[in-house]
């Protein structure tokens, strides 16, 4: 860890050396232009008349350190050079460093003096060596070019020097007579203001630490509190930490060597609370009682760029904890307000201080001193404090840690440790143009969202209705509330049910590995045999070479190794990987192999994986490049090959004998493309296809009928527009793009009319008549449409169309949700063949049929949303993963997957499933003697059926096994891609039974309520049916719609 925070680490740029740094040239061009121009444009305040400025950075440390000179290297260089020292003059820079140092550092020398003509000069420190004579030649530079006597040299004169170079130069310094001038408050004002990259990478950072706390630190303080355990503050910071080190566990995409922690996460509780930044977590146990408090702070770096967000918990609120709360946030709201350009520091904490002043005096004296600080690469930028004295002006760039608390409040409590309790709130702010940025906004600070409660008997129509937010979700109260009973009832019914299907699911799995059916195969995924790459035909074709080395053969694509003093070839698709990594003083290169699974060929023997030593990293690193380049040429050129065998079905439709069924004035997508305005086009229904044309005789789309998987017909309910849509086996040219789904729509007139911003009247004669005329072309759209469906439909009823049983789907709005199935929320609709969602692009089509089983992630109470893993019956497919579903919607999911006979499991946390599906493919008799999917299953009831027990006696399988060993490294985690099966099966068999079931008497009511749940099953199975079965729309007449359809909730 001490490299990654010394920035020792790799990072994507334009210059690349030996060691795998790369410095982004760009970035430091631009700076070190800032740099001069800042200093040259300030030069006495506030760098204080220096015309030479050092700057020495210290040697490695193990510590949490923010020091200017380290800030300087990584904002200018990307990185921090340890024992380095620069010594910037006009027109020239020094450097004194070791040789490795300033090889890294030697790209920098040819770019400085072309471009700002400054030149480098490297003053290389011999091992074993002080580095007088170095020092003393920069010295001399520094007389020869200042005029002025003695020089003015700024440095930064609160640094301490560390290490023997370090302390030598300070001391060499000291004696050579210059006037020394603390330049730290220049530094500080050069780095106040951010770039839009360091602005990324502060987001990033935002990103990372708000999505632990969401996705990791809640989630775990929930089950601690559930099931009362013993967990110190200490460990807690330790899980939490590698969390942060690990993002993937967070469920973010960012590249370990690029993360780091800001410092050690805080956790706080049990009546001893530290609000300063420098607090740390202490080995007592978490307090987690009625009205205890919990504080948790958590910062993350980005390369090398900080941010911080704390959030504070409270268990069973009384009402000082609330109002408190509830007037902190307010507090803490008016203070990011107040960060606008312009305004001054102070103004954040005044404005603070002046909500508690008139909504709570009394709490005024425990409001904390200072409302945050300035944070950056440094976590706290001096000079930006958020305090009444600091009347430092705003600007756009600034970014803020603003942190507000209150401290030392008491309770009248019979618990010594719920007796004194503090609060704190933490988030970085950017200031930008329209105003203040929350980058952690992410996590939520609302007081319901913080708000642990075992109240269960807590009435819900007592709490306030949910608001609908922008993205049109309800939210849910996280607090922790169990299931109704009338809930656990119906999950008992479908338990039955699902058990059933299991056994189905789990046979027809048996059957497809049996005849060698979809993802039966090895799960190499490359349609390729082995046995068909030849790198030679004959031996005498290979290479002659003397030396053994690694060569590769680009004309015939193989990579020849040295193998026990022969050179043996090796064609570049059997490599998979091929990795370099210094050991010492030499280098080792690492080659994995594409091998069979198991079950391939038993009498064969492959070799996996061999390794190579070096001396020579330069030509180690060369080879490794070398490789890859060929299979990325390689792989290329096999990815054009198997795109040009797709069939592009795009055949020409026979004109029907009889009046073309035709539907005018519409758009498609994807797009023709090309300049000018979107072209109207016609949709003609021919003898045996669809022909679709505007006035421009190269825009033309032919569909066959027989290249028709599914086809959908959406009217515009609530919608802007009405379609067709046409979900195809092959792929057809739109334009110059090659698609599998092709869509014709129109805009509906009316919604778009009335979305004005000006004030309407209803008792506007001409206002009415707008609002007539809207509402009789949007019946007149839908009347068309519907004609065509209904025309199609009695087409496709031909004898020579009847074969490929097609129809028109009908989304059912009452079934549907919300949900992310790609980047962006969307409302996704089931069909009765489908699960679809076509107003956003790429568009989702999921034929239901093809759908082996579905997991419901992150499916725990306390949750705003869930996940849903839909696996299919091809295990070569990925798995595709529809994100931030409202937990609201879970029931309703869970009864429309059991009627359509789709085995679905729970879990607590996000599985990963490409090593699970590998697993299986190379393990299939091991993955069915285990039950199959029932791995998946959480919670297997006495009740259960024979099958279920000798599930219960089968040996666990590698992936359960792997799931045992996560939960050693951090308990029931709900980012760790695997389960906790033996906590979570107890978890859910504690919510899912009360006491009174064990009574005899009891079990009556039980059944009356599973009566209940059975028929309201049956209900929402019976609109399941019913939506399957009106695909067919209903005719409009252009006088008025229908009646509306009730909602779902």
């Amino acid at each position: 860890m001490a490299e990654a925070r010394n920035g020792d680490v790799k990072r994507t740029a334009t210059s690349k050396n030996s060691r795998g740094y790369e410095i982004n040239l760009d970035a430091f061009s631009k700076r070190l232009r800032e740099f001069y121009t800042n200093w040259r444009d300030h030069k006495q305040e506030p760098w204080g008349g220096a015309e030479a400025i050092a700057v020495a950075n210290p040697p490695t440390c193990e510590d949490f350190r923010y020091l200017k000179s380290s800030a300087l290297q990584t904002w200018l260089l990307g990185y921090e050079f340890p024992e380095t020292i620069m010594m910037f003059m006009e027109g020239r820079i020094h450097f004194l460093c070791s040789q490795e140092n300033a090889s890294l550092l030697e790209d920098l020398k040819k770019l400085s003096s072309k471009s700002f003509g400054i030149d480098i000069f490297f003053h290389v420190k011999p091992k074993n060596n002080d580095g007088s004579s170095q020092m003393q030649e920069i010295f001399q530079s520094v007389k020869t070019q200042c005029i002025v006597d003695p020089p003015v040299v700024g440095w930064i004169s609160k640094e301490a020097p560390e290490g023997p170079l370090l302390e030598k130069w300070g001391e060499a310094l000291k004696d050579t007579g210059f006037h020394l001038v603390d330049i730290g408050g220049g530094f500080s004002e050069l780095f106040a203001r951010k770039d839009e990259a360091e602005i990324t990478n502060i987001k990033r950072a935002s990103i990372l630490c708000a999505t632990v706390l969401n996705n990791y630190v809640r989630p775990k303080l929930e089950v601690i509190i559930d099931e009362e355990k013993k967990v110190t503050h200490s460990s807690l910071m330790e899980d939490t930490e590698n969390v942060i080190l690990n993002p993937s566990m967070a469920k973010v995409k960012l590249k370990v060597e690029n993360v780091d922690v800001c410092y050690a996460p805080v956790f706080q509780s049990g009546g001893v609370f530290d609000l300063k930044p420098g607090a740390e977590s202490n080995d007592e146990h978490l307090c987690y009682d009625a009205t205890g408090v919990i504080i948790c702070s958590i910062g993350s770096r980005y390369k090398g760029y900080c941010s911080n967000i704390a959030r504070t918990y409270i268990i069973e609120a009384d009402k000082v904890q609330k109002k408190a709360y509830k007037l902190l946030l307010k507090a803490h709201q008016a203070a990011v307000t107040s960060l606008q350009p312009g305004s001054t520091a102070a103004t954040a904490y005044k404005a603070a201080a002046e909500v508690v002043h008139k909504d709570g005096p009394e709490f005024l004296p425990h409001l904390t001193k200072i409302a945050g600080t300035g944070i950056g690469i440094e976590y706290r930028e001096s000079g930006l404090n958020l305090n009444v004295k600091n009347d430092k002006v705003l600007d756009v760039g600034m970014v803020f840690n603003v942190s507000l608390g209150f401290r030392d409040l008491r309770l009248q409590s019979n618990n010594p440790k719920t007796q004194v309790f503090s609060l704190l709130l933490s988030d970085t702010v950017i200031v930008t143009e329209k105003g203040p940025e929350i980058a952690t906004a992410m996590c939520s600070k609302s007081f319901p969202d913080v708000l642990f409660s075992n109240d269960h008997e807590e009435e819900p129509q007592n709490l306030p209705k949910p608001t609908v937010d922008a993205n049109g979700m309800e939210p849910c109260d996280t607090k922790t509330i169990l299931r109704s009973d009338k809930q656990d009832m119906i999950d008992e019914v479908h338990g039955q049910h699902q058990a059933g299907l299991a056994r189905q699911r789990n046979e027809e799995t048996v059957r497809r590995f049996a005849v060698g059916g979809p993802g039966s195969n090895d799960g190499q995924g490359s349609s390729k045999a082995t046995y068909d790459l030849v790198a030679y035909k004959n031996v005498e074709d290979i290479p002659f070479s003397r030396d053994l080395m690694i060569q590769i053969d680009h004309k015939n694509e193989a990579v020849l190794l040295p193998i026990y003093g022969l050179m043996v070839p090796f064609h570049i698709s059997t490599i998979k990987s091929v990795t370099s990594q210094k050991d010492g003083g030499s280098s080792c290169i690492h080659v994995i192999f594409n091998i069979p699974g198991a079950g391939f060929n038993l009498n064969d023997i492959y070799l996996k994986e061999i390794s190579f030593r070096s001396k020579d990293t330069r030509h180690v690193n060369q080879v490794v490049q070398l490789v890859k380049a060929l299979r990325g040429h390689v792989s290329s050129r096999e990815s054009i090959k198997s795109e040009r065998v797709i069939p592009l079905s795009q055949e020409k439709g026979q004109v029907s004998k009889t009046k073309p069924i035709r539907l005018s004035d519409l758009l498609i997508r994807p797009s023709f493309g090309g300049r000018g305005r979107k072209m109207t086009g016609t949709l003609e229904g021919q003898w045996l296809g669809f022909r679709y044309s505007t006035m421009k005789q190269e825009e033309r789309v032919d569909i066959a009928y027989k290249n028709i998987k599914h086809a959908f017909f959406q009217p515009a309910d609530k919608e802007m527009i009405i379609l067709v849509h046409f979900h195809l086996h092959d792929y057809v040219i739109v334009g110059s793009n090659k698609t599998k789904d092709v869509q014709f729509y129109a805009k509906v007139r009316g919604v778009i009319a009335t979305s004005g911003n000006g004030k309407r009247s209803v008792y506007d004669p001409d206002e009415v008549e707008v609002e007539q005329q809207d509402s009789d072309s949007k019946n007149k759209l839908h009347a068309e449409f519907s004609t065509f469906v209904l025309r199609m439909s009695e087409l496709w009823k031909h004898s020579h169309l009847k074969d490929l049983q097609l129809m028109f789907d009908i989304p059912s709005r009452k079934l549907g949700f919300q949900g992310v199935p790609y980047k962006a929320y969307a409302f996704i609709f089931p069909t009765s063949n489908c699960l679809i969602e076509l107003l956003n692009s790429p568009f989702l089509v999921i034929t239901l049929s093809e759908i082996e089983i579905v997991n419901l992630e992150r499916a725990r109470l306390g949750e705003n949303s869930f996940d849903m893993a839909i696996v299919f019956k091809d295990f070569r497919r990925e798995v595709f993963l529809i994100c931030n579903i409202p937990f609201i919607a879970l029931d309703g999911i869970k009864l429309w997957l059991n009627s359509l006979n789709i085995k679905y499991y729970e879990s607590i946390a996000n599985l990963d499933w490409k090593p699970i599906l590998k697993t299986i493919m190379v393990d299939r008799e091991q993955f069915i003697k285990d039950g199959g999917w029932e791995f998946l299953n959480l919670e297997v009831s006495d009740s259960d059926s024979d099958y279920s027990k000798e599930f219960d006696a089968s040996q666990p399988s590698e992936i359960e096994e792997e799931s045992e060993t996560d939960k050693e490294d951090s308990d029931n985690a709900s980012v760790v891609e695997s389960e906790d099966e033996d906590e979570d099966r107890d978890l859910e068999e504690g919510e899912g039974k009360t006491s009174y079931e064990l009574e005899a008497n009891e079990r009556n009511i039980v059944r009356e309520h599973a009566d209940g749940a059975d028929s309201e099953e049956r209900r929402l199975c019976g609109e399941v049916k019913s939506a399957a079965k009106s695909r067919l729309p209903e005719i409009r007449c252009s006088q008025g719609l229908p009646e509306k359809r009730l909602k779902v909730r």
